[in-house]
């Protein structure tokens, strides 16, 4: 069984009563992750970051996804600008964007594989990122907040992590027949992951 109590952080689909901020099971507070002190980036290296509408924009790959240690997730990729297409929103990044933020637990060895950009001008900011109007919560400019990446770290044990950063990511995969970029990235860690 699951419960989900939404509290009062956060961009939401509906705004609780104040009774209702707590779980029934344990009477912990609910909301988000990162207001409890989990934030998703601990788990999966990427957190909740930007928001816009049904629209998507690209990713550029990174110098860092040349380092050999991942140089195999982008094996049998070609160029620089990937996903600039998808049936969610015209491209791999978009709707929800989430990126790294090591103060908020993405691990050292994480690699930024590569990071959207030239988001449309509705895209803003989210609010857990806002001290204020114009500063953030880490300091940096708050439209440089609104992009997605595509994270890689291994765990202890042998594991490892592999994060898009964007909800869109998934639409872009059947273009071209399964032959694009994105498509081909995925496979490559999903055979590696498989292996």
């Amino acid at each position: 069984m699951i419960e989900l109590r939404r509290a009062e952080g956060g961009i939401r689909a509906w705004a609780a009563d104040p009774g209702e901020y707590y779980h029934q099971f344990d009477g912990t507070m609910g909301g988000l992750w990162r207001r409890n002190g989990r934030p998703p980036q601990q788990l999966c290296g990427v957190g909740f970051s930007g928001q816009g509408a049904f629209e998507g924009s690209h990713y550029r790959r990174l110098p860092a996804a040349g380092d050999p240690r991942v140089a195999w997730i982008m094996a049998g990729v070609e160029g620089d600008i990937l996903g600039d297409f998808g049936l969610s929103g015209g491209g791999a990044a978009g709707f929800e964007l989430d990126r790294a933020d090591p103060l908020l637990g993405t691990p050292p060895g994480a690699v930024i594989l590569a990071r959207s950009e030239q988001h449309q001008s509705h895209f803003v900011t989210v609010p857990e990122e806002l001290l204020g109007r114009i500063t953030t919560i880490p300091g940096e400019d708050a439209g440089a907040l609104i992009r997605a990446e595509i994270v890689y770290f291994d765990t202890p044990g042998g594991g490892a992590v592999f994060s898009t950063g964007s909800i869109t990511f998934a639409g872009s995969l059947s273009h071209n027949g399964y032959a694009n970029p994105i498509s081909r990235m995925l496979e490559n860690v999903l055979r590696r992951f498989g292996a």
